[in-house]
């Protein structure tokens, strides 16, 4: 199971409207070159995006599914790879601070891409979550405005050390 958090200095409501908006679905999921809708309202239960995902000169037709939406906080969608089987991909969002806490978990459903899951094919799915939620926070930090908020700047950190306080 591969799961992997950002920090977004972004509120999780402005993060949200990112995710729910299924038209900028190609801008922070890395693979899919371009989306169509197919079925249902987006990010409703149902609803259903199609995309072309390119690997070279190979093209493969894909789809996602929401199967679970908690509007405001949670995003649960079956890709749908064809032959290669379906994965579960779950998007949560925490509220932390005035910030966002984004936890993406990743898992084979059905298909070779069970069977074939091992460590080599966890490692992979991290460094495209890496550049997955690296675009999703660019996206939501740039579209945020007002709804973007920062750490201040007067603060060192959650700790503070004093001689004679005791040990790290």
């Amino acid at each position: 199971m591969a799961i992997r958090h950002r920090l977004i200095q972004a509120t999780p409501d402005a993060v949200w409207d990112v995710l729910a908006d299924g038209d900028l679905y190609v801008e922070w999921v890395v693979g899919p070159s371009q989306v169509t809708p197919r079925a249902g309202q987006w990010p409703q239960v149902g609803a259903t995006i199609a995309y072309e995902v390119r690997l070279g000169p190979l093209r493969l037709n894909n789809e996602s599914v929401v199967r679970r939406c908690v509007p405001g906080s949670e995003l649960e969608l079956e890709a749908k790879a064809g032959r290669l089987g379906t994965a579960r991909i779950a998007v949560e969002l925490r509220p932390w601070g005035e910030q966002c806490l984004v936890i993406v978990d990743e898992h084979p459903l059905r298909g070779p891409g069970g069977l074939l899951h091992n460590v080599g094919v966890e490692a992979l799915i991290q460094v495209r979550h890496r550049a997955m939620l690296a675009r999703l926070a660019k996206l939501c930090e740039s579209t945020a405005g007002e709804r973007c908020r920062p750490d201040p700047s007067d603060t060192t950190g959650s700790v503070e050390y004093r001689p004679g306080t005791g040990r790290a």
